[in-house]
């Protein structure tokens, strides 16, 4: 595995806070119209990825120009989204980390199926998180430590039927070998009393979602 991270700009909501991630040491991977954003603020990707059905040709000429290599695609005969196809790239490249940046957005079916591609990095045993101005999601099925930051909550949510064995430490309302199922908002709006909390669980896969107004 390589010590780099790579940070996957996608085409949903993204504005000057998405920069704010980007490290000297990344490798910065534009998905459709993510890469238009990365170019015309002076990056140069790694790689472009996608159908390129959101951007006019000018737009798909300046990111070919800037970018130092493009995979287009047919917008119809093809079976994966951009997103998917960029992570299943990324993946390969067996990095520290990998970061989906604007991967949320209006279309609430992409938004959502965004998040369920981090069972894709989780079986990978990659790390992965998807970041906006608000809000950071991870998909954990072990342990996790978080530290004190500028999220004011911290919600669990299942992402399989069941999750078991949910045990929290150093949260303002703690848990002990909890079980959450598919409908049950328990998890929602906690808060790091400590500087940092342990979340651990025995069976399932749960999304940790640090939020702030």
């Amino acid at each position: 595995m390589k010590s780099n991270r790579i940070l996957l700009f996608a085409g949903g909501s993204l504005g000057q806070w998405a920069i704010h991630h980007i490290k000297q040491e990344d490798w910065l991977v534009g998905v459709d119209r993510g890469s238009l954003f990365l170019v015309q603020h002076g990056f140069s990707p790694r790689l472009s990825i996608g159908d390129f059905d959101s951007v006019s040709p000018d737009e798909k000429a300046e990111i070919e120009q800037h970018s130092q290599s493009v995979s287009s695609c047919d917008p119809v005969m093809k079976d994966l989204t951009d997103t998917e196809m960029a992570l299943t790239w990324a993946l390969e490249q067996q990095p520290a980390e990998i970061v989906l940046v604007g991967a949320l957005g209006s279309r609430f079916d992409h938004s959502l199926a965004n998040v369920h591609l981090l069972q894709k990095a989780l079986r990978a045993d990659i790390p992965c998180k998807i970041v906006d101005e608000n809000n950071e999601i991870r998909l954990i099925d072990s342990a996790l430590t978080v530290e004190r930051d500028h999220f004011s909550t911290l919600s669990l949510l299942p992402l399989s039927p069941e999750v078991t064995g949910i045990t929290l430490h150093g949260f303002q309302y703690p848990l002990e070998n909890a079980t959450l199922r598919i409908g049950d908002t328990l998890g929602i709006s906690n808060v790091l009393k400590a500087d940092t909390g342990t979340i651990s669980l025995r069976s399932g896969q749960l999304l940790v979602i640090k939020s702030k107004d």
